[in-house]
Formats: C-alpha cells, structure tokens, sequence
C-alpha cells in the first residue's frame, strides 16, 4: 500500500496530504462504528472518516431488536445502550382495527418448539429484550467506544471520492479516499476501503447491482407522556391507512411513525399534502387513549420523515473495497431490524477477516473470498429480516381496493390471535434469535392457509363455492408477496 500512496503523489504533492492505515472505514454510523471496533480491536489500524461528528438528528433507527443488543454484547460494546435514557423493549403490541394481540418476545426453543441450535440465549439468562432510544444518542455512544478502541481514530471530513490504483496489474483496485475539511484537501490509503455512507450512498452507484426502490415515506412526530396500550412494547397499528408505528425512546417520550405513500406529496395547505393525508387517513386509526397527544404535537409540527426503501444485497466484488450497511442492503423499518442486521454484519466481517484468516488485507484474492462467503453467511439473519419486513409491511399496507391482500391482512392478525407458536416463532424471526428462513417461509404460508380458510368459513352458504375459488387467489396473491423477495436474496 505504501508503493501505491507514493505512486498516487509521484506528481510532487507534498506526502504530508495523505496517510495510511490498515482499514479506512467512510461513515460513523452503526455500521461504521461496529466493524471499526471488531476490526480495531484485532490490532488493525483503522481509520474512520465522518461528514459530520455532531449528534445526529433523525427518526428511525431508535430501535434494536434482542438479535442486536446481542451482538452489541457479543462486541463487547453493551455499555452503548447505558447513559442514554434506553427503555427495554419486551415485545409487541398488534392492534387491528381496535382489536389487540400481545406478542412477547421469547426464547428460541419455545418459538420453534424444539431446540434452537443457533440460540444465542440459554433459557436459563433472562427473556430477550430489545432496546430503543433516541438515535443521535445512541451513535455518539458507539463514536465515544469506537475513539477509545486502540487503533481506531476518528476523522471529521467529507468523503469526496474513491482513489484507485494507477498500477496496470491492479488497475480498478480500490486503494483509499479524497477527502476534504473547511481548511484543506487529505487522502487516506488503506488495502481495504469499507463504505458504509448510509441510505444515501454517493459511493453505491457503479458498485451495486441496482437502485433503491422507495415506494412511501415514514413521518415522525415525538409525544411526552403517552399511556401506550403496552408500555415498553413496540406497537403496530393496523388500520383503514398505512400502518402506524408507536415506541418510547425515553421513559416520557414516544415516538410515533406514520407511514405515507409517495404520490402523497408534502403541502403547506390544509386541504392536500401530508397533512391532510393524516388527518384523513391516519387519525381514526390512532387508539383513542394516544389521539389527544397526538393532535397536540401534530398540531405543533416538528414533523420529520424519513425514505422507506428496499436495495436487496450484492456480493462485493470489487478489489480494495467493501459495501455495507444501508450502503448494501436496506428493507423497510416497519420491523426494525436494520441496525440488528448492521451489527451483526459487523460481528461476522470481523470473523471472516480476522488476522488468524486474512492476514494481509492486500491479499485481495483472500478478502473477495472472505466476501463471497459473508454474502451467504449473513443470510441466516438478513435475509429473513429483510424477507419480513418487506412481506409484512405488503400485508399491513394492504390498500382496500386489493380484496385479497386486505384478506392476507386479516388472516395474518388471526394467525397471531392463536398465539402459542403462531406468535413465537414470528417474533423470533423479527427479534433475531430465529435464523432460518424455513421457518419464515413455514410461518408465512400457514398465514397465507388460514386467509384461505377464514374467506371461505365467513361467506353467505351460497357464495362459498366462489368463495373457494377466490380462496386461491389469495394463496396466488401470498406468492405473488413473498417470492420476489425471496428470489431477491438468492441471487449473488
């Protein structure tokens, strides 16, 4: 790396304007901060570059599953979720159309009724429990443990553009970052470059495969003393609209999101835009001890929104460089189960790179093997997460005019209704602790049965031969939900 830096300013530009290191990771995220913990503390020398080292302030991400305080402890990094006002997360609440279905999380064994061999939680340690909390302070504590990493450094500087080898025999070689500050330019040379920029990646075109597709966005608003239906539970309201999203992230406030369309457009006026849409659409939905909070901080503003999109995973395949975190894969936040796939990514490239297995991380030939590997490798967990969330929030989004989605809708709460393994192993997926995408695909098609059989046994006696017709539709319509996104996380 060091012939590749020189051969970068053989023009004369002065070697101080650069510097090398064994890891340059772009963004202090989630991701940014994990993997440059898993990988500083190994004895690599890592360098990670930030836009911005302010406390970040945005909506989603407030939430991590049991499957991510896991890996947080497997990190040993567990004390990111202290100091921060976290409140545990000890399940869900599921209210449809006024009806109500409690979801706790539970141990592995229960949720697939047999031994779990992947559990990461004996039955003897205390239930799962998730955590959620304000983002920005949640980030500042993983930046706080990532600057006391030994070998980790963390720079405050805009990631202007990848530097690429000049040498003919690596022409393409991804060797480093252009970076610039207020006072000057600076570039950082690494063997291994890791991007992790986020949703907005300027780096994932020309790296990734296609595009993210983003069909609606989450509006946020934060409530103060709200009695929750079930306190310290995540709640999913399912109404005539969009699913509606409830959590605390402090012990006096909530966070409600609201899932709004695309076409619906932001408007100042109150007849049309995102105001009006929830007033009409939103509002009856809202169970009536939350509805007054809720006008009141609607009433007030301070709404902010976040892109819902879904780029399913690539395997990275480009020398010198590795994609990660919203940058490689993102699925809808109705489950949030991004950050728990973000750092547990982390724990398993901190595995499959570690110096006992790739000790020269120019080996390049050894990283893409590494990299072929953690793209199948992670699939145990991402891709049910991301399978889930896609496949559910097609069920709860169901528009009235689609008779056989809103049919999935209804059998999937009635599944829940049965409780027992019909919530367990569902949750167990969401949280986490289930990785096996059987078992999604086992608990997905027994919703898609019951819809069935629920459309037949509640028609008039003479409308139950069509209604038997119109039963496999639904089943073709289950197929039609599930499997692009099943296919999606077969390819490479």
């Amino acid at each position: 790396m060091a012939s590749d830096a020189q051969d970068w300013y053989s023009d004369g530009s002065d070697p101080e304007d650069h510097t090398t290191s064994d890891v340059i990771v772009i963004g202090a995220g989630v991701l940014g901060c994990t993997v440059a913990v898993a990988l500083g503390r190994q004895g690599r020398k890592v360098t990670v570059v930030e836009r911005s080292l302010k406390e970040p302030d945005r909506i989603v991400g407030e939430l991590l599953q049991p499957g991510g305080v896991m890996a947080l402890e497997k990190l040993g990094m567990a004390d990111c979720l202290e100091g921060i006002e976290a409140v545990p997360v000890r399940g869900y609440e599921v209210i449809y159309h006024g009806e109500r279905v409690h979801i706790p999380y539970e141990y592995p064994d229960i949720a697939t009724g047999q031994p779990e061999e992947d559990a990461i939680e004996p039955k003897s340690k205390p239930r799962p429990q998730g955590r959620s909390f304000h983002h920005g302070r949640f980030i500042q504590k993983l930046r706080d443990s990532a600057r006391r990493t030994p070998g980790v450094t963390l720079i405050e500087a805009t990631a202007k553009e990848l530097v690429h080898s000049r040498h003919t025999r690596d022409r393409g070689r991804v060797i480093g970052v252009k970076t610039s500050t207020a006072e000057k330019d600076h570039s950082y040379f690494a063997p291994l470059t890791i991007v992790a920029d986020g949703y907005a990646s300027k780096f994932r075109k020309g790296y990734a495969k296609q595009d993210p597709v983003a069909k609606s966005r989450f509006w946020g608003i934060v409530m103060k003393d709200v009695p929750l239906p079930q306190p310290e539970h995540g709640h999913v309201v399912v109404g005539n609209g969009a699913p509606i999203l409830l959590y605390q992230i402090s012990p006096n406030e909530t966070r409600i999101l609201v899932d709004v369309p695309n076409d619906v457009k932001p408007s100042l006026g109150e007849s049309g835009g995102t105001k009006a849409h929830i007033r009409r659409h939103v509002l009856s939905s809202i169970p009536e001890s939350i509805k007054p909070m809720f006008e009141r901080a609607f009433e007030d503003g301070g709404l902010k929104s976040m892109p819902n999109q879904w780029l399913p995973p690539t395997t990275n395949k480009t020398p010198g460089t590795i994609m990660l975190g919203d940058a490689l894969n993102m699925r809808h936040p109705l489950t949030g189960g991004g950050m728990t796939v973000a750092i547990n990514d982390a724990v398993l490239i901190g595995e499959l790179l570690s110096p006992q297995t790739v000790p020269d991380l120019s080996d390049t030939e050894a990283v893409l093997a590494q990299m072929a590997k953690f793209h199948w490798q992670r699939k145990n967990l991402d891709s049910v997460i991301n399978i889930l969330a896609q496949a559910l929030y097609s069920l709860f989004a169901a528009d009235e005019i689609d008779q056989y989605l809103k049919a999935l809708q209804r059998g999937c709460f009635a599944y829940f209704q049965f409780g027992g393994n019909c919530i367990n192993g569902p949750v167990g997926l969401l949280a986490g602790i289930i990785r096996r995408p059987t078992v999604l695909i086992y608990h997905f098609f027994l919703v898609a049965l019951l819809s069935m059989w629920l459309l037949v046994r509640d028609s008039k006696p003479w409308m139950m031969p069509l209604r038997a017709l119109q039963s496999f539709v639904v089943f073709g319509k289950a197929c039609q939900v599930i499997f692009p996104f099943l296919f999606s996380e077969l390819r490479s």
